[in-house]
C-alpha cells in the first residue's frame, strides 16, 4: 500500500518489438533483460503485486526459470498500456494505482517509484508520469527522445518527438529549459478504464507517442520531475552502456 492505495506494478514484455526485436530476452551480465527489470521493481516496497503482461510461451518460460509472476495477454496489443487494460477488463489483478513500467527499464528505482507516485492520493488525475531536465544538445534534437511541456500546475500540454518548446526568442534573464519524458507511467483505476475504451488518435500515429491518446482525449495527465536518470535499452547499442552503467552502480543482482 502506498497512502492508502492498493498499487500493482504490471511489466508489459512483447516478445517481438519493432526496434530490437527479442529484446526483452537478450543477455545483460549474463541475465536475460527482464530479470534484471523483475529484481528491480521487487526491491520498490510501495508495490502490493508485481507481474509481467506478456505475449508468448518462450517468454513464460523464461519468466519460470527465475521465479516471476506472469499473465498471458493478447499478442494483437500495439502498446503496453493495453495489456495492463486487458488484465483490468479480466480481473485477474485489482488496484488502486497501476504502475506501467517498460520491461525494458532495468534501472528504475524506489526513489523513481516515489516521485511518480506522491500525488496519487489527492489530485484526481488520471495518469501521472515524469520528466527530467536535459542539457545535452544531442537528446534536445535527438527524435528517439521524447520531450514534454507542462502547465504551471505540472499537467501535460503536449509531447513530442521534435524539439520542444521551440525558442523563437528566449525571455530576457530566462534561459532554455527542456525536459525529456520518462517513459514510465501510472494510472488510477478509472483512468485505465478510460484508456482502455480510446482507439489511436492521428496525434499518437504521427508521433509515435501512445500518451498523445491521453491528452488528445482530455485525460489529466499529471508530470512530476525526478532527478533519478533512467536508462531503456531500446536498442542493441544500449546493452554496452547498460553494463557500464550496471558496473557504475556495482548491480550483481
Amino acid at each position: 500500500m502506498w497512502k492508502d492505495k492498493k498499487v500493482a506494478c504490471v511489466i508489459p514484455a512483447r516478445l517481438q518489438s519493432s526496434r530490437f526485436p527479442r529484446k526483452i530476452l537478450t543477455l545483460l551480465k549474463g541475465k536475460p533483460l527482464i530479470e534484471w527489470v523483475w529484481l528491480a521493481a521487487k526491491k520498490v516496497s510501495l508495490f502490493d503485486e508485481v507481474v509481467f503482461a506478456i505475449d508468448a510461451e518462450e517468454t513464460a518460460q523464461v519468466i519460470e526459470s527465475f521465479g516471476g509472476k506472469y499473465h498471458m495477454t493478447s499478442i494483437d496489443h500495439p502498446v503496453g498500456t493495453d495489456r495492463l487494460a486487458e488484465l483490468q477488463k479480466r480481473g485477474v489483478i485489482k488496484a488502486d494505482v497501476w504502475v506501467n513500467w517498460q520491461a525494458d527499464g532495468p534501472f528504475i528505482n524506489e526513489s523513481t517509484i516515489h516521485d511518480l507516485l506522491q500525488s496519487c492520493d489527492r489530485d484526481g488525475a488520471d495518469v501521472w508520469t515524469l520528466k527530467k531536465r536535459i542539457f545535452s544538445e544531442e537528446d534536445i534534437l535527438s527524435p528517439d527522445v521524447p520531450k514534454v511541456v507542462c502547465d504551471a500546475k505540472g499537467k501535460a500540454l503536449y509531447f513530442s518527438r521534435s524539439t520542444l518548446p521551440f525558442y523563437r526568442k528566449v525571455p530576457n534573464g530566462k534561459e532554455k529549459i527542456y525536459y525529456k519524458h520518462v517513459g514510465l507511467y501510472a494510472y488510477s483505476d478509472a483512468g485505465l478504464k478510460k484508456i482502455s475504451t480510446l482507439s489511436p488518435c492521428d496525434l499518437e500515429v504521427i508521433e509515435q507517442l501512445e500518451q498523445l491518446r491521453f491528452l488528445y482525449n482530455g485525460l489529466d495527465v499529471q508530470v512530476h520531475e525526478t532527478q533519478y536518470e533512467t536508462l531503456e535499452v531500446d536498442l542493441p547499442e544500449h546493452l554496452a552502456k547498460a553494463e557500464s552503467v550496471m558496473d557504475q552502480k556495482k548491480i550483481y543482482g
